[in-house]
């Protein structure tokens, strides 16, 4: 079938793996020192490699291909837990951005570990991508650094059914208000729930948000919810 999929240029790419920590299929592996689409049937065609490659050495192409076949991705990844295949990633695994279950999806009882509403990663507004495939139809929390600390429902409370971005206007350098009008612009985003501290630090991530509501020229249900330090909402 002709279908959109990844041509890599091993011409420009540095061998730096970062789109093979991207592609969350893993079907990009480094052999050589250079970038390789192992098999089409693994590449879904949706290019979260495109953003994390520093060179532009990826871009989309229309040609005969194997269709996307999840089950042999879903084999390739359980083969790799067990030992029994190699894993193919390389690079820091922060720069990955995946969707780790829908954002409406909560977690089940019968699922191991602590339980996590986290919807996506990076969560990280320096890392975040201004587009992806999580954004679409998203309702969007935008959280300060703290606020999680302050409540242990804030996963269930606030973080089940979003699409967690985080930051720390006294901490991180720069202004998130441009990024986050990008996101708001460039993306279906259904909400936006600002969740802050108190403290007057916090104001920086209000303030970020509410102008990017309004240089988006989007017109989104939004709210402010104000933690204090002993976790009880502020009214």
């Amino acid at each position: 079938m002709v279908r959109q999929i990844i041509e890599i240029d091993s011409e420009k790419c540095n061998g730096c793996g970062a789109c093979a920590a991207a592609c969350h299929e893993g079907a990009i592996a480094m052999w050589d020192g250079k970038a390789v689409l192992l098999r089409d049937d693994y590449c879904d065609g949706l290019g979260n490699c495109l953003p994390a490659c520093p060179t532009g050495a990826i871009t989309f192409v229309e040609r005969e291909a194997a269709p996307y076949d999840e089950a042999a991705v879903l084999a390739k990844k359980a083969a790799a837990l067990r030992g029994t295949a190699p894993v193919t990633r390389s690079a820091c695994a922060g720069s990955a951005v995946q969707a780790l279950r829908p954002a409406e999806t909560a977690p089940t009882a019968a699922e191991a570990g602590p339980v996590s509403y986290l919807a996506q990663w990076p969560v990280q507004l320096k890392l975040v991508p201004v587009e992806a495939s999580f954004f679409s139809g998203a309702r969007l929390l935008i959280a300060a650094d703290c606020a999680a600390y302050a409540r242990s429902d804030f996963h269930r409370r606030f973080m089940a059914g979003r699409v967690t971005v985080i930051g720390c206007p006294k901490l991180d350098e720069g202004d998130y208000t441009e990024k986050l009008a990008e996101i708001i612009r460039r993306n279906d985003i259904r909400e936006v729930t600002v969740v802050r501290m108190e403290v007057p630090c916090c104001s920086g991530i209000q303030r970020a948000a509410e102008t990017a509501l309004r240089q988006s020229g989007k017109f989104i249900p939004w709210q402010v919810v104000t933690l204090g330090r002993d976790g009880n909402i502020i009214e």
